[in-house]
């Protein structure tokens, strides 16, 4: 019987603080995160959690 792990890794909704975008974007990603509508960096990766540069509004379950 194989056991399932369960992670620590959510995702999280964020809000742009130049155009008031709200995103959804993955705790721990490996990438830079750029707004959606105006391109503004809004998370970078640090090779474990992402340094968010934004208003977090909700983590997700």
């Amino acid at each position: 019987m194989k056991t399932v792990r369960e992670t620590n890794s959510k995702f999280i909704k964020i809000r742009c603080p130049k155009c008031k975008n709200e995103q959804i974007m993955f705790g721990k990603s490996s990438s830079m995160v750029k707004c959606l509508v105006c391109a503004k960096p809004l998370a970078e990766p640090t090779g474990g959690k992402s340094r968010v540069k934004a208003r977090i509004l909700e983590v997700l379950e």
